[in-house]
């Protein structure tokens, strides 16, 4: 979730100097803005917003969370709640819990001991609302405190009784709220390796989002559901799922519209339909805001293989960006080897990075580019060579037997990856000699590929011009047609006219 600094008013002038001076103002407490945070919920339910105003709210929400203390968000849920809630007394204890923990790490680590946290000072705030935005909300602050500071267990009980308070309402107002919750809940098993434990409740929230109409929730769950299976390898369950669940058309978030492509791309490239899943890896790297770092590196891990399997070899400006280049350092040395055609490096790459690329799930398709590999150096070695015998293409390309490079070779000429023809008896590979391509229809049939599209766009233009949305076209046809009508009733009045003169 991106950062949003909270912005405040700059101080008066100095009255003692001539010229106005501006100073750096100081952000906000995070007990002020949490406590500003109600009143916008406040609002938003008065004016039934389900978007702009939550959207406010999570922005403001996340620039403070980094500053956000025990006592800070204690003093927040004792203003926010109705005293005597069961709500309250949970959170409390939760925040508590994490602060403790926090503070004793912080002790050990500076060698002091901890002491009690310092009480934020006393200020005017709002009567306590019960309204079940505001219960949510506090729910997610919470959940997000205890994320911080890494407290997975309480994460899931805290998580749980929000999501259990939130069934037994239908607002459209909570939207918003509860899709974050449920991405937390998913976190925080996740963290403790329980994430097959949720699974049936994250169906159920799902069949009951699409049937309240809720297309937020809907779209989140989906996506949570379709990382629930992708983390245990079902890339079967997830196709399943993903043919037969409802998702609106027009997507609600464009966070969880990539996080869609993306894993969309990765059961594609599992299931060899290597374009379709180039598609989606591109989309998603194209939409994904530039301050998602990390989504974005997951998406160029994919696609860097993907193109890799399609016979592209990505740019070595895509790998060796300055925030991407250290982790994709281990990419850049598969890209590297099977360009160069080298088993034997690509065996010593993917042997010295397996840990690597099984942490990214990857190694199924880091195992299919053997046959890449070998294709690329078949390809180098017909280029260079017009006869050679297969003992040493044997040798350049790394491979055990002659006879096994027989058949690769042969495989490779019938799949019309290399031109040539092998003598059996005299045991070599013949290339054939380059043709030129301008001789052939392929450049015709590429020109060809080109102005047909560029025709589909031209009369795709014409249609969105002449038959917009709204019906103003259909309604300036049917006013044409009373015209033409009200003109040829005028034109046979005029004619009777002048037969009876």
């Amino acid at each position: 979730m991106g950062k949003d600094v909270a912005m405040a008013e700059a101080e008066a002038p100095n009255p003692d100097k001539g010229d106005q001076e501006k100073t750096t103002p100081e952000p906000q407490r995070p007990l002020v803005v949490l406590r500003g945070g109600l009143a916008v919920i406040k609002k938003a339910v008065e004016q039934k917003e389900t978007r702009t105003l939550f959207g406010r709210l999570l922005r403001q929400t996340a620039g403070v969370r980094r500053r956000l203390t025990a006592a800070d968000l204690t003093a927040f849920l004792n203003g926010a709640l109705p005293q005597g809630s069961p709500v309250v007394q949970q959170l409390v204890d939760a925040v508590q819990q994490a602060g403790e923990s926090a503070m004793e790490a912080d002790g050990a680590a500076n060698g002091t001991d901890g002491g009690a946290a310092a009480a934020p000072p006393a200020e005017e705030v709002a009567a306590p609302s019960g309204l079940p935005e505001v219960e949510a909300y506090c729910h997610l602050v919470t959940l997000m405190f205890l994320v911080d500071h890494k407290q997975w267990a309480a994460a899931q009980a805290v998580a749980g009784a929000a999501v259990e308070r939130l069934s037994a309402h239908n607002r459209r107002t909570l939207d918003v709220l509860a899709a974050r919750i449920y991405a937390y809940l998913s976190l925080a098993h996740e963290r403790s390796g329980s994430l097959a434990a949720i699974r049936s409740s994250l169906l159920g929230l799902h069949r009951t989002a699409v049937l309240r109409h809720d297309d937020v929730g809907a779209e989140t769950l989906l996506n949570l559901l379709l990382r629930n299976y992708l983390h245990y390898n079902l890339y079967d369950q997830a196709e399943r799922l993903r043919a037969k669940a409802h998702r609106p058309e027009a997507s609600r978030s464009m966070q969880q519209a990539c996080r869609y492509l993306y894993y969309l791309g990765r059961i594609r490239a599992v299931q060899l339909e290597y374009s379709e899943a180039k598609d989606c890896l591109q989309q998603a790297a194209r939409k994904a805001p530039s301050s998602a770092v990390g989504f974005r590196v997951a998406v160029a891990k994919w696609l860097v293989l993907v193109r890799l399997l399609l016979g592209e070899v990505p740019d070595r400006t895509e790998l060796t960006a300055p925030d991407m280049a250290a982790q994709l350092a281990p990419y850049f040395a598969v890209a590297a080897a099977v360009r160069s055609g080298d088993l034997n490096a690509f065996s010593n790459v993917a042997a010295t990075h397996a840990a690597v690329f099984r942490a990214d799930r990857t190694q199924n398709l880091i195992v299919r580019l053997r046959h890449n590999v070998i294709r690329a150096g078949l390809r180098r070695i017909s280029l260079a060579y017009s006869r050679i015998s297969l003992a040493d293409v044997a040798q350049r390309l790394g491979l055990a037997s002659v006879q096994d490079t027989e058949s690769i070779v042969a495989k490779a000429i019938r799949d019309g990856s290399i031109e040539g023809s092998i003598n059996h008896e005299a045991g070599t590979l013949e290339s054939a000699r380059p043709v030129d391509v301008y001789a052939t229809e392929e450049p015709a049939s590429a020109f060809h590929a080109r102005i047909a599209f560029c025709m589909d766009v031209h009369n795709e233009a014409i249609k969105a011009m002449r038959y917009g949305e709204g019906g103003g076209a259909v309604q300036e046809f049917e006013d044409a047609t009373a015209l033409r009508e009200r003109q040829e009733q005028e034109l046979q009045a005029a004619l009777e006219e002048d037969e009876d003169f």
